[in-house]
């Protein structure tokens, strides 16, 4: 592929209009679009929301008569497929533009290359890879859902510079400071479904809602609340939790066998249970994420204990960690980041930080695990 500084430019502005469907794009990836002409842009789009008009829809709208024999800049491969809505290279070929540039393949098995080869077919170049990094760094979830039929993990923890996330009688509010919480929630509107463990339910009745308005996220279009979920193996969640007073969003809970029938006949019948297989004396975590790719969870946001975060980190399946960082101590009796079981320096888990920011009076480390096996 044949790459001017201009393309660079044009595909930077694709991904930063992709970048304004961040909220409200679920299941679907956030797709951005610039149609140039004579080196002018002559049209934009973005996907918006599921249902609604694609990116590349949007910018042949705009673009009108002068897309014919212009170049289109893409952050993923055009559709040519039928879904929702018809297949965007079938408009692009109707519109007789002269060259796409995709920064990425469509990990959609459904799509995967076709487009690109439907586009070829038809007569218009068709160039994939620029900025294809930075593209895929918009849509962790859709790619993992679709390549290794899982969500996206990440996991929330916020923590004293001494390691603690919780005083021993369980007290954890506030640990930081107002601009580390209201990042938070800018991570939970961007998740398909928050994760939690019936012991943080327990001990904090916890609403997992986002508390950001459209208008603090930049956006025009309504922000949809994720999924709130909890894994409660033995059936111990009560109809008085805070999260089952209101229909905000879904709650599913994820439980064992045994526990279903008890769970249903106690909980409104609103809110979802799904009996999961056990191992080991806890739910399959294997089978809790084939469960949620089957509902199209794209990313999993987790805030739980200590006890849920190290199985997820034993079990290798923690894609990132948002680890924020109070300028305080809480003492040794005070609760770790993690319940591991490790006795030797030789056991212990190499942390690799991938971007460290200050976020108001806290820091916000941005982490992976270079030893996880599922990932």
């Amino acid at each position: 592929m044949s790459i001017s500084v201009n393309d660079g430019v044009f595909m930077a502005e694709a991904l930063q209009l992709a970048a304004r469907g961040l909220y409200t794009t679920e299941p679907n990836p956030r797709v951005g679009c610039v149609i140039v002409r004579d080196n002018e842009v002559v049209g934009r789009g973005f996907h918006t929301f599921a249902g609604g008009p694609h990116a590349e829809i949007e910018a042949l709208q705009e673009a009108g008569e002068r897309a014919k024999g212009a170049t289109v800049y893409v952050t993923l491969e055009p559709c040519a497929h039928h879904g929702k809505t018809p297949p965007c290279v079938e408009a692009l070929i109707r519109a007789k533009v002269a060259r796409v540039v995709a920064a990425m393949v469509d990990p959609n098995p459904l799509v995967g290359g076709k487009g690109l080869a439907r586009l070829e077919a038809a007569g218009i170049a068709a160039d994939s890879g620029l900025m294809a990094a930075e593209a895929a760094a918009l849509n962790p979830g859709f790619i993992s859902r679709m390549t290794r039929q899982r969500p996206w993990v990440r996991v929330k923890l916020a923590a004293s510079l001494d390691g603690r996330t919780a005083m021993a009688s369980g007290e954890s509010q506030w640990i930081t400071g107002e601009a580390a919480r209201a990042d938070v929630h800018r991570l939970r509107a961007r998740s398909s479904a928050i994760l939690t463990g019936i012991g943080t339910v327990l001990e904090d009745d916890p609403q997992l809602t986002v508390r950001l308005s459209s208008q603090d996220l930049g956006v025009d279009a309504n922000v949809p609340q994720p999924i709130r979920i909890v894994l409660d193996r033995q059936g111990q969640l009560s109809a008085n939790a805070c999260l089952l007073s209101d229909e905000i969003s879904p709650v599913w809970v994820a439980t064992s066998q045994a526990a279903e029938a008890p769970l249903r006949q106690r909980l409104p019948t609103h809110i979802r249970i799904q009996a999961l297989p056990e191992r080991e004396g806890h739910l399959d975590l294997a089978a809790l994420w084939t469960w949620l790719a089957e509902e199209q969870i794209n990313e999993v946001m987790v805030e739980s204990g200590p006890k849920l975060t190290g199985a997820l980190l034993e079990g290798g399946w923690i894609d990132e960690c948002m680890i924020y960082l109070a300028p305080c101590f809480m003492g040794a009796d005070a609760r770790g980041l993690f319940d591991l079981s490790i006795g030797l320096m030789s056991e212990r888990r190499p942390v690799q930080i991938n971007d460290i920011r200050r976020v108001g009076t806290d820091w916000r480390l941005r982490c992976s695990f270079p030893s996880n096996q599922n990932v």
